[in-house]
């Protein structure tokens, strides 16, 4: 297969990252004079290194916005028929992937609870052995805010919605985005007459939606959800073995799969995302435009706690604390003595990666 340059990028990036090319410092000990060096990360977001400190900066602002109530965890899956197609044409099927599901989610939270939903998405592309399985991760309030903007709709307690009608919303809101993509010239490496066999084809399945009972307790979702946004396509931890000759990974139930490396490269390229293309998206209630001071969020908020009195803004953790929490280890002090670290900044022997590019 041949490269865009977006794969070749995050291969690049991910070959470098946390070495010399690009520059770092070293930790100097002022009680004992111990040096430890520590090297840039690369901060692509595909990097599997890279993930752990922004997870938690994700986590610890969007918990701000969350509702006080159950949340559903929903997947919507796009069929096998289509995967040809996302391959070949991915940010616009991402699209229409990601807003056939939330309309879905919106349109029955207002024809059957007569209200508005909060709904986070997170679009995942990979299964357990990396091959290509587009589906979008859904967390949904368990209920809404009504049409008037005086009371709290709850769902039933471990009922969302109807499996078979999620699907068929789905099926029609894609099947319908797809004809205006062709209309508009999109998909232009598929015939008109082989689109009109996959269409017909894909219209008479069942497509699957998959919903698990709501979350027992509230500051469990976005802990949830966090290891969801922040996921690449495999963690250095599944890693097995790697040789010149095979790569070995863990899968699932204690499984293992073992590929040649150009086949675990080839599998882990093709979830690279579209440059710019944003896999987190809030739909409702959670949507930036409801989320500002006085809407509706808020309007949801006072009626789920209206004695609760509001917070003022946190100043956000920075790195190094963030670093302690997840790993348990001060980077300001030394790990031979505990001492006072003094940081030496080493240049690096390319350019920094660059912030909007590193993010793409």
């Amino acid at each position: 297969m041949r490269l865009t340059t977006a794969q070749r990028r995050v291969l690049s990036a991910i070959e470098l990252c946390r070495t010399a090319a690009l520059g770092g410092h070293v930790d100097v000990c002022c009680s004992c004079g111990h040096e430890h060096p520590a090297y840039n990360s690369c901060r692509n977001r595909h990097c599997p290194k890279c993930q752990a400190l922004a997870q938690e900066k994700w986590i610890s602002a969007r918990s701000e916005r969350l509702l006080p109530v159950k949340h559903f965890h929903v997947v919507f899956t796009l069929p096998s028929e289509l995967r040809a197609l996302a391959r070949q044409h991915g940010r616009p099927i991402y699209d229409a992937l990601i807003a056939a599901a939330s309309a879905t989610l919106l349109e029955l939270g207002q024809s059957r609870l007569h209200a508005r939903l909060g709904v986070t998405m997170v679009l995942h592309t990979w299964t357990r052995d990396l091959r290509f399985h587009p589906h979008v991760h859904a967390i949904v309030t368990a209920g809404g805010l009504d049409d008037d903007r005086r009371g709290w709709v709850a769902s039933r307690p471990n009922y969302l919605f109807p499996l078979q009608v999620m699907g068929e919303l789905l099926r029609g809101k894609m099947i319908a985005a797809l004809r205006a993509l062709q209309h508009a010239g999109v998909l232009a490496t598929i015939t008109c007459a082989d689109f009109e066999r996959l269409i017909a084809k894909v219209a008479a399945l069942s497509w699957i939606v998959y919903v698990k009972k709501p979350f027992r307790r509230v500051d469990h979702v976005m802990a949830y959800l966090g290891r969801y946004t922040h996921r690449v396509a495999i963690a250095n931890s599944r890693l097995v073995a790697s040789s010149e000759r095979a790569v070995t990974f863990r899968t699932k139930q204690g499984k293992h799969v073992t590929l040649t490396p150009v086949e675990f490269l080839r599998r882990f390229v093709q979830h690279v995302l579209p440059d710019r293309f944003h896999k987190i998206r809030h739909y409702g209630l959670y949507s930036s435009a409801l989320a500002r001071p006085g809407a509706d969020l808020d309007q949801a908020r006072r009626l789920l706690q209206p004695s609760a009195a509001s917070a003022p803004d946190a100043t956000p953790p920075s790195w190094a604390e963030l670093l302690r929490q997840l790993t348990g280890r001060d980077v300001t002090q030394c790990r031979r003595c505990g001492g006072l670290i003094c940081r030496v900044l080493v240049p690096a022997s390319r350019g920094p990666p660059n912030p909007q590019r590193a993010a793409k």
